[in-house]
């Protein structure tokens, strides 16, 4: 796909908004996405040992059978508003850096970009519905299928996959000769659109928006794709597979980083006042009744 294909309407350069870090953190940079091993922390104990459940069970046949199972759509209809409220009760395991409904998650973001970019909308619409397809945990899914940060399945584990050195040992692929190289099942510089990704709500919302016709431009859908894809976008890893259209979602899902990790605070926005806006929002881009 061509990079003009992804960028639909104008947009901001990239460039102008990468930053070491959005204004207002809720704590210092360093203190995010630790992972350091504490049992006496009941939040580390948590988060390891989801990611360590996760990584057992997220296989090539596993993935498979999710995308068999959630790519129907046929599980509720309802419009964006009303399927973002059901993350008021939701709890992200995988999250070391708050401890809040994942809803409040969704407006910060949305919030801090709109601060920023008050023109980019659909920017803005990305914030607030990234997270979206963690309703899955209320539909018999557990969370390791659900949260946390992705890799692709069906080639060798990157080394920057948090956990890496002790979460994999009873993951069947990687005794499978099919699946424990490093191209795995995949060509050199394949391009991103042909790997297999381990499930959770990043893939599951991206094939939901274009199932129900976004109007969101094709990179806001990459962004969301590719948001949680830590060991590529932060650690550098799986550059291997990466094509040139790949490189430019890459500048833009490092941008989106910013906002999604570095506005997590325990200060919650005023939801109610918020809503009107961007129902406007999603008027334009997602309008009506989806299927989920």
């Amino acid at each position: 796909m061509a990079t003009a294909k992804l960028l639909s309407q104008p947009l901001i350069d990239p460039s102008e908004v990468l930053r070491p870090e959005p204004l207002h953190a809720g704590k210092p940079v360093s203190q995010f996405r630790d992972y350091t091993i504490d049992e006496n922390d009941p939040i580390k104990e948590r988060v390891r040992r989801l990611y360590h459940v996760m990584h057992k069970h997220q296989t090539v046949d596993f993935v498979r059978s999710r995308h068999e199972k959630w790519r129907k759509f046929d599980k509720f209809r309802a419009p964006i508003l009303e399927a973002l409220d059901t993350l008021n009760k939701l709890v992200d395991e995988s999250d070391p850096d708050v401890d809040v409904p994942n809803i409040v998650h969704a407006y910060q973001t949305a919030e801090r970009i709109r601060e920023d970019y008050p023109d980019c909308e659909w920017l803005q619409l990305t914030g607030l519905i990234h997270d979206l397809g963690k309703f899955m945990a209320f539909y018999d899914e557990p969370q390791w299928a659900v949260v946390g940060d992705t890799f692709p399945v069906g080639c060798a584990w990157a080394d920057s996959i948090v956990y890496r050195d002790t979460s994999f040992v009873d993951n069947p692929d990687g005794k499978d000769p099919r699946y424990n190289t490093k191209y795995g099942m995949y060509k050199p510089h394949c391009g991103l659109d042909n790997v297999l990704m381990s499930w959770g709500h990043d893939e599951y919302m991206y094939h939901a928006l274009r199932h129900n016709g976004s109007k969101l431009p094709e990179i806001a859908h990459k962004v969301i794709r590719f948001h949680s894809f830590y060991p590529w976008h932060s650690g550098g890893d799986y550059m291997h597979l990466c094509n040139e259209d790949d490189m430019e979602t890459l500048k833009w899902v490092k941008v989106f980083n910013k906002y999604d990790l570095y506005t997590k605070s325990d200060e919650t926005p005023d939801i109610d006042a918020l809503k009107p806006y961007y129902q406007g929002l999603i008027d334009k881009y997602l309008p009506g009744s989806l299927s989920w």
